[in-house]
């Protein structure tokens, strides 16, 4: 299992930094991100001690940490500034909370999110074939989600997917320790999107492929 989306305690989730890659690793994980919500006042704050845990880890486990942030209603026309402003201080993996049908996320984050760059668009909703199409262009990740909630639009991002040719990603939004998940259970949740086996083989591939580049 790889896992490019997850919450400590320096946002919402409730695990230190040290306990959730543990947690992952003991879970089987190959790789986790960790990807607090960030926003004009925290992204300073946050995004150092994400390194220095992920730092500690990589020093001393076999599991591999990314340190990043998820980008969160943040003003559409703001999120481009604070996308470099991360990617500055260290962030090697920028995700941006979508337009999920069950927040009220700013109209046009999808679009913003996409034109600036990032790695994953988290949680889409029912993104639009234009925005999709961009993504694809990019190399912008679509995410199909374990989250309650948020997995309600999974079907329809996973067709947008497939049919524009957009690279997708399964991830977990984890906030506590349930959350966390096997792959088997992961390949459950890809299925029950309407997709393959073979496409979740490609979708951890593309995990693979941002976890190499987040390395570099």
């Amino acid at each position: 299992m790889i896992d490019l989306h997850t919450h400590s305690l320096f946002s919402d989730g409730v695990l230190l930094p040290a306990e959730l890659i543990q947690r992952a690793q003991q879970s089987g994980y190959e790789a986790i991100a960790l990807t607090d919500h960030v926003d004009e006042s925290t992204f300073d704050f946050v995004i150092p001690r994400i390194i220095k845990a992920c730092d500690a880890a990589n020093r001393t486990m076999s599991i591999q940490a990314i340190p990043g942030v998820e980008i969160t209603h943040v003003q559409p026309e703001a999120i481009a500034g604070i996308v470099r402003e991360c990617r500055a201080l260290g962030a090697r993996l920028i995700v941006v909370h979508g337009e999920t049908v069950v927040e009220p996320v700013p109209g046009g984050t999808n679009l913003s999110a996409v034109q600036a760059g990032i790695d994953i668009l988290a949680h889409p909703g029912l993104i639009s074939p234009d925005v999709v199409r961009l993504a694809a262009d990019n190399g912008v990740c679509l995410e199909i989600t374990a989250r309650k909630g948020h997995c309600l639009s999974n079907g329809h991002v996973a067709r947008m997917a497939i049919q524009y040719g957009a690279h997708l990603v399964l991830n977990t939004d984890t906030h506590t320790p349930d959350n966390l998940i096997t792959a088997a259970h992961a390949q459950q949740i890809a299925i029950g999107s309407g997709l393959t086996e073979n496409d979740f083989s490609t979708m951890l591939t593309n995990s693979r492929e941002l976890v190499a580049k987040a390395r570099h």
